[in-house]
């Protein structure tokens, strides 16, 4: 089961305050994947998220790094909690997202995952909070699809 919420993302401020809805009910091992078209914001998206988790710096794309994580016991990132911010365009086959070794980081982090599809998805998952933007022109906006461990958090 599956709770779908729809949220027009009009403006950086928008797109800001749902990475701070998603942030403040996010716990590690939780997924948040988020697809859609390029240029559809999912970057920017996840860039909200972590810097609602605290954390003040520069959120490179990861999409050439593929994994970039932030740590408050390693790296002093500020965030809350361990987050792992991946990004699967680059992956030609979804077996190779295993050899990332995306199961060692989940256990004690939360992962932001852009091009979840090119990873073999992640919406079977009851941690996950699938978000697909959809954009017509300049008008965005967000489908949330909640996971079953997310329905209590997200309503």
């Amino acid at each position: 089961m599956s709770s779908e919420t729809r949220h027009p993302l009009p403006d950086l401020a928008a797109t800001q305050a749902l990475g701070a809805r998603i942030a403040a009910r996010l716990r590690a091992g939780d997924v948040v994947a988020l697809s859609g078209g390029l240029g559809a914001g999912k970057t920017t998206l996840a860039r909200a998220i972590i810097a609602a988790l605290g954390h003040a710096g520069e959120v490179p794309s990861p999409t050439f790094a593929i994994i970039q994580t932030y740590d408050p016991a390693h790296d002093g990132s500020g965030v809350a909690l361990p987050v792992v911010h991946a990004d699967f365009y680059r992956l030609e086959d979804p077996a190779e997202a295993e050899e990332l070794g995306l199961d060692d980081y989940l256990q004690d982090a939360a992962l932001i995952a852009e091009w979840p599809e090119m990873a073999g998805g992640f919406a079977h998952d009851p941690a996950c909070l699938a978000i697909h933007i959809e954009t017509s022109g300049d008008d965005r906006i967000a489908i949330a699809r909640a996971g079953h461990d997310w329905l209590e958090r997200w309503g």
